[in-house]
């Protein structure tokens, strides 16, 4: 099996690219944190570059800047190619196959879409309370006692 989920911040704003043959890509690099930290007590991150294809490739462009949190869900994809100087290239990378926005494209500095939504406007108290007083006991119907054994507790 070989399938990869990252939540993490996009390093830098996605750009949208076209293949010769029309496809919408986009490379991107999302920061993903440790669990752990550093001798120095600072917490570290790996930078994972992951692609991704045609609609998302667009939607990713489109709502989401440098900083913001996603969620990649993908495989991991090892490839090759020979670079200007004829020395061979090993490039390992997420291609991505859902992606989803954790933040908004207007959220500033990388704070979560959720959190940033403005709050709802509290509802006023209502001072007409009716208030109910039960001088009568509204089980009496029911008999003088319930009888429960040990073996009807679900604990």
């Amino acid at each position: 099996m070989n399938k990869a989920i990252l939540i993490g911040r996009l390093t830098r704003d996605p750009e949208l690219r076209t293949t010769p043959t029309g496809r919408n890509v986009c490379q991107f690099s999302v920061a993903v944190n440790r669990t752990y930290t550093n001798a120095n007590g600072e917490r570290e991150a790996d930078f994972i570059n992951c692609v991704v294809w045609d609609k998302q490739a667009e939607n990713l462009v489109k709502y989401q800047k440098k900083g913001n949190q996603i969620a990649v869900e993908g495989r991991i994809q090892t490839r090759n190619y020979d670079d200007n100087n004829g020395k061979k290239v090993y490039v390992t990378e997420i291609l991505a196959s859902n992606i989803s926005f954790l933040d908004t494209k207007g959220t500033s500095n990388g704070g979560s879409g959720f959190n940033s939504l403005p709050e709802p406007p509290m509802q006023e108290e209502s001072t007409n309370v009716e208030t109910v007083s039960v001088e009568k006991d509204p089980f009496e119907a029911f008999g003088d006692s319930i009888e429960i054994s040990d073996n009807d507790l679900p604990f």
